[in-house]
C-alpha cells in the first residue's frame, strides 16, 4: 500500500519513514464528474439547482420506444436522487461559506431537457454505430445527436452530472457543454455461464451497470465443458442433460428478454457458442458428436467435438441456425480456443483419417473450423479467438480476432498486418481476482501497437476489447462485486482512452472513481470500494 504515496498525498504521508493517516477518505470522491471521463467536456463553476416537479423533458426531434423508454428511465435515475440533511454541526464559518457560494455561483432552476434526435431511430445497435452526442447544460439543457445509441449515451452523462450540495441540501448540475464520441467502437464484457450459472435477474443488472459504464457489448459465453444451460427447442435433450439443474436453463424467452433489456440500453448481445472445444456438456445428450479419447488403448473419457463425423456439422449447422435467429446480432462467436489435441491424436479412427489425407492434428482443427464456418446463416459475421487464427484457417476480411494469450502485442501486430481487425482482451481477465483497477486501467491496445511498430495506421486495427469475467470463481452471490468497479477501468479506457500516468492513473481518476462507485451503489450496483477508505451515502 505505501506504494502509492510516491504518487497520492491526499488524506496519508510519510514523514521519515513514519507513516501518518488523517481521517477522512483515502480518495475524497469528485462532484458531478463522468464515468467514463468524456472526450471534450467544459464545466464551470456557475450552477442550477434541480427542482423534480419543476423540470421536464422536451423531445423535439424524432422519437422511437427506445428514446421513450431512455427518457423515462433517466427521468426516475434524476428525480430519485434527494437531497440528505446532514446532521453533523456546521460551523458558522462554513454557513457563511456556503451562503457566499450560493450568491456567486448559483445561476437558477434547472428548466427543461430538450432531446434533439437528428436522424430516425434505428432498430438494433450494430458495431461501430454512432455514438456521438453534443449536451450543453443551461437553465434549458440541449442533448443532440444524429443517433438514437449517441442520444443514450448523452442521456447516461446528463444523470451523471448531478450532485448533492456540501450542506446536503440541494441537488445541482454545473454549467458545461460536452462532446463526446467513443475512441474504441466495441467495449465488451465477457459474462460466462456455463462453469456458474448467473441467474436472468443478475445478467439485467450486469446490463444495467454496462450502461452507466457506456460499455456496448454482452459478451455471452453462455456453456461450456461444465453445463449446457442454453434450453433449445431443435435439441431439448442437451440442456435436459447438460444443466446442472432444471432451474437452472436459459429459456427462449429469458433470451428474449435479455436481448431486449440490452436494445433498450444500446448493448449489443454477442453470443458465444466455443467449438470444437469446451463442449463436454453437449455430449451428455449427444456423445456420438464427441471424440472419445484412449489411454493405451483403452477409452478414458471424451473430448472435443469429433471433425471427421457428418453428425457433428449437421447439429452445429442446426443449433447455430437457431442460435442466430434468437440472437439478431449479425456477429456469432464461435470460440476455436483450447482444443485437446492429444485426444485426437489418441483416437483410432481420427488417426487413421489423417494418415489416408496426409493431416497433422494441428491442421485437424483447421479442417474442422473450414467445415464450421460455411454451416453459418446468411450474412453471418464471425469472432474467434486467437488460436483460430494462429492456425492458419482461411478467415474473411470481416473476422474479428479476439487476443487473449500472452505475448499479445507481438500477436496484435501479427494480426493487424493480415489486414484483420483485433478485439483485445489479455490485460483485462477479471477472473484473476488478485488485479484492481489501477492495473486494468492502464493497459491501452493501441498505444502498445504504436509504440511497437512506430505505425501510426495500424493500430486503427484494434477496434476494442473486452473485460472477461470466466466463471470458476464466480455466481450469483459474488459475480456484481467481483466485476465492478474493475470492469469501469476498462471502459473508460475503451470509451476515452485519457492520458495516462507513468505507472499507475493519474490523481483525479482516483477520486473521479471514488464517485462512480458510489453512483454505481446507489442505482443497484453492489461494487466494491475501489481504492481503499472511505464511505457512500446512497
Amino acid at each position: 500500500m505505501l506504494r502509492f504515496l510516491t504518487i497520492f498525498l491526499i488524506t496519508s504521508v510519510n514523514v521519515n519513514c513514519i507513516y501518518i493517516v488523517n481521517p477522512g477518505p483515502k480518495y475524497p470522491p469528485t462532484k458531478g464528474e463522468v464515468w467514463p471521463k468524456p472526450q471534450n467536456e467544459i464545466t464551470e463553476l456557475t450552477y442550477y439547482t434541480f427542482d423534480p416537479l419543476n423540470f421536464k423533458v422536451k423531445v423535439t426531434n424524432n422519437t422511437c420506444d427506445i428514446l421513450i423508454s431512455a427518457i423515462e428511465r433517466y427521468s426516475y435515475i434524476v428525480k430519485s436522487r434527494k437531497p440528505l440533511q446532514d446532521q453533523r454541526p456546521v460551523s458558522v464559518t462554513e454557513r457563511r461559506q456556503h451562503a457566499r457560494q450560493a450568491q456567486t455561483l448559483q445561476l437558477g432552476v434547472l428548466q427543461e431537457l430538450q432531446v434533439q434526435l437528428t436522424e430516425p431511430c434505428e432498430e438494433y445497435p450494430y458495431l461501430e454505430m454512432d455514438e456521438k452526442y453534443r449536451l450543453n447544460v443551461l437553465a434549458v439543457s440541449v442533448l443532440t445527436s444524429a443517433s438514437v445509441w449517441g442520444i443514450l449515451r448523452g442521456l447516461e452523462t446528463f444523470a451523471q452530472k448531478f450532485y448533492i450540495s456540501h450542506d446536503m441540501n440541494e441537488l445541482r448540475i454545473n454549467t458545461s457543454v460536452v462532446v463526446d464520441f467513443p475512441e474504441y467502437a466495441h467495449r465488451g464484457l465477457l459474462l460466462d455461464t456455463g462453469r456458474h450459472y448467473i441467474s436472468v435477474p443478475n445478467i439485467l443488472l450486469t446490463l444495467d451497470a454496462m450502461t452507466i459504464n457506456k460499455m456496448n457489448v454482452f459478451h455471452w459465453h453462455i456453456v461450456d465443458d461444465q453445463s449446457f444451460p442454453y434450453q433449445s427447442e431443435k435439441f431439448p435433450d442437451l440442456s435436459l442433460y447438460g444443466a446442472y439443474h432444471a432451474s437452472m436453463v436459459y429459456t427462449k424467452n429469458d433470451i428474449a428478454r435479455i436481448v431486449e433489456y440490452a436494445r433498450l440500453r444500446g448493448i449489443r448481445v454477442l453470443p458465444e457458442f466455443d467449438v470444437p472445444g469446451h463442449t463436454r456438456s453437449w455430449g451428455n445428450a449427444y456423445p456420438n458428436i464427441l471424440t472419445s479419447c484412449y489411454h493405451e488403448n483403452e477409452v478414458v473419457g471424451l473430448g472435443p467435438m469429433n471433425p471427421i463425423r457428418n453428425i457433428t456439422y449437421k447439429m452445429i449447422r442446426d443449433l447455430f441456425h437457431e442460435v442466430q435467429a434468437w440472437f439478431p446480432d449479425k456477429h456469432l462467436h464461435i470460440g476455436g480456443d483450447e482444443v485437446r489435441k492429444l485426444c485426437w491424436r489418441s483416437n483410432p479412427e481420427i488417426r487413421e483419417y489423417m494418415q489416408e489425407n496426409g493431416l497433422k492434428v494441428e491442421e485437424l482443427h483447421a479442417l474442422f473450423m473450414q467445415n464450421t464456418i460455411p454451416l453459418l446463416a446468411d450474412g453471418s459475421k464471425i469472432v474467434v479467438w486467437q488460436d483460430v487464427f494462429d492456425e492458419n484457417v482461411p478467415l474473411t476480411s470481416d473476422t474479428l480476432i479476439q487476443v487473449w494469450k500472452d505475448e499479445w502485442i507481438h500477436e496484435m501486430v501479427k494480426v493487424l498486418k493480415t489486414g484483420h481487425r483485433v478485439l483485445f482482451s489479455s490485460s483485462w481477465y477479471l477472473n484473476y481476482l488478485q488485479d484492481e483497477w489501477p492495473m486494468l486501467y492502464m493497459a491501452d491496445p493501441r498505444r502498445m501497437v504504436r509504440d511497437e511498430t512506430d505505425n501510426n495506421t495500424l493500430p486503427a486495427g484494434v477496434i476494442g476489447g473486452e473485460a472477461c469475467m470466466w466463471g470458476e470463481k464466480v455466481d450469483d452471490r459474488n459475480v456484481i462485486s467481483s466485476v465492478w468497479p474493475r470492469a469501469s477501468a476498462v471502459a473508460e479506457r475503451l470509451w476515452s482512452a485519457p492520458t495516462l500516468g507513468e505507472t499507475s492513473p493519474r490523481p483525479e481518476v482516483y477520486q473521479r472513481i471514488e464517485e462512480h462507485v458510489c453512483r454505481m451503489n446507489r442505482r443497484g450496483i453492489a461494487a466494491q470500494p475501489a481504492s481503499g477508505p472511505g464511505f457512500c451515502l446512497v
